[in-house]
């Protein structure tokens, strides 16, 4: 087969689910301009199947936009520096179910059947070479190089999303319900420690989120700070890359061997997740936040191979300070000198974090707002993360608060605590997408309810024009 071939194929398949069919959301209009049902912000994997999501639920008023240049979003092409995907090849995502839209079959179509078999991890390229496919074929609504600056919600029921960047078509778009598919970083921001930031020039170090060319760090000797996948990942990308050495420091005496989400997958947990309560979600999520991601064996053994790999156990960083142009880092096994510093200590989620919420953060219930953990259970981290409905939406803090945030969902990483592993990770989104489209319906529709219970008892067009008895010709 094809890609061509593939193409027609997923257009027959749509065509057999009756997909593309009329709207049943009321258009609204707006003195300020065309008011979308959805923006949604993000055009990586995320935004891209919510899209298709809500498209086959007739919801075609919508606008994906996304910072990045065409083919550049999310991390795959940026700051993703695994060589292959953690997650296992048979999982399917945003195909939503339709054998013809997954990975499988857009391999295939380019390379044989006979060669999935060969196919241990989805190499990250190809990966994103098939989310640009699937853009394509699905022909989804995305503008690229447009920069969410704030949402600023309207008495109406309505948002004013003031945008910016070369491809934004005007200063603001309207729409009634925004989708935040933003990433793992979209909501909160990447963690650097202040003993690293607050002590060295940002010359001398960078976070592994940051999109750079590591070539200048060809023969210089690297310290990499943390001991999940995300290291080992730029431990081998800098030493392939010509790094004389690279170090890798990690606080635990051994590395986290046990990967949840693999149980995760197979236990009914990430499916069913929304039925548990918010003292098991909470339990739950603190369980997982013990185990830091590990590194796949292959990746791992993959960096551990090159002569410059240095891999330090039981040694946090203590104090970090410039001495002259090296970045000197004491740890209880020593002090250690290096040319440039790689953080790799993750994330912090909390929407005061994020400027694109700032006129309504304050009104965003957290988890700290809804759920007291008892006494020595507590976890700030978790407790920072917004609070959610089963569909992605966010919560008041107050009723007076309520129509500040309504309309607005989130679907990034910071849902983890809410909803389970769901969106920014491939393992959840052929069932969290259902769910987030699910909650953005209901709201249109609950939000539309008095106008259409109205235009149903109003509705009197002849269907069956039988008569009895039947005429009968003379």
């Amino acid at each position: 087969m094809s890609l061509e071939t593939l193409n027609e194929r997923v257009k027959t398949d749509l065509s057999y689910l009756a997909y593309g069919g009329a709207d049943w959301v009321r258009p609204l209009s707006h003195p300020a301009g065309h008011v979308y049902d959805v923006v949604i912000v993000g055009g990586g994997q995320s935004g891209l199947g919510a899209a298709f999501g809500l498209l086959r639920e007739r919801i075609s008023n919508i606008l994906l936009i996304d910072e990045n240049s065409e083919g550049l979003e999310g991390p795959w092409e940026t700051y993703a520096r695994m060589v292959t995907l953690r997650t296992p090849k048979h999982l399917t995502s945003v195909d939503l179910g339709i054998p013809s839209l997954t990975f499988r079959s857009w391999w295939e179509a380019q390379n044989g059947a006979e060669s999935w078999e060969a196919v241990d991890k989805i190499p990250r390229g190809d990966w994103m070479d098939y989310l640009r496919w699937y853009r394509r074929v699905l022909d989804l609504p995305v503008v690229n190089e447009v920069r969410l600056e704030l949402i600023e919600p309207g008495e109406d029921g309505i948002h004013r999303l003031h945008i910016s960047g070369a491809g934004a078509p005007k200063e603001h778009l309207l729409a009634r319900k925004v989708v935040l598919a933003t990433g793992i970083q979209g909501g909160g921001e990447w963690h650097v420690p202040p003993m690293v930031a607050d002590h060295l020039p940002k010359a001398m170090y960078a976070h592994t989120s940051e999109d750079m060319d590591y070539t200048f760090l060809r023969g210089k000797r690297i310290a990499i700070l943390g001991g999940g996948a995300s290291a080992f990942d730029n431990a081998n990308y800098l030493l392939s890359g010509g790094a004389a050495e690279a170090h890798v420091f990690v606080r635990r005496e051994q590395l986290p061997n046990v990967n949840p989400i693999r149980q995760m997958e197979v236990s009914g947990m990430i499916e069913r997740y929304h039925t548990l309560s918010d003292p098991e979600k909470y339990a739950v999520i603190s369980h997982f936040f013990k185990f830091n991601q590990p590194p796949t064996n292959d990746t791992f053994a993959r960096a551990a191979a090159w002569p410059g790999f240095q891999l330090h156990l039981g040694s946090p960083w203590l104090k970090v300070e410039a001495i002259g142009d090296k970045a000197v880092v004491t740890t209880p096994k020593g002090e250690f000198s290096f040319d440039f510093l790689v953080v790799s200590t993750g994330l912090l989620s909390d929407p005061g974090l994020r400027p694109e919420l700032r006129q309504v953060e304050s009104h965003i219930a957290r988890w700290s707002d809804r759920y007291e953990a008892p006494s020595g259970e507590a976890n700030a981290l978790l407790d920072a993360h917004p609070y959610l409905s089963p569909g992605f939406a966010l919560q008041p803090r107050t009723e007076e608060g309520r129509k500040f945030v309504h309309g607005l969902f989130v679907f990034n990483y910071s849902a983890l605590a809410s909803c389970g592993l769901s969106a920014s990770a491939i393992s959840g989104m052929k069932n969290a997408v259902p769910k987030l489209v699910a909650g953005v319906a209901d709201q249109l529709f609950t939000d539309d309810r008095e106008e259409i219970l109205s235009a149903f008892y109003a509705y009197h067009e002849v269907e069956f024009t039988g008569v009895w008895p039947l005429k009968t010709l003379d």
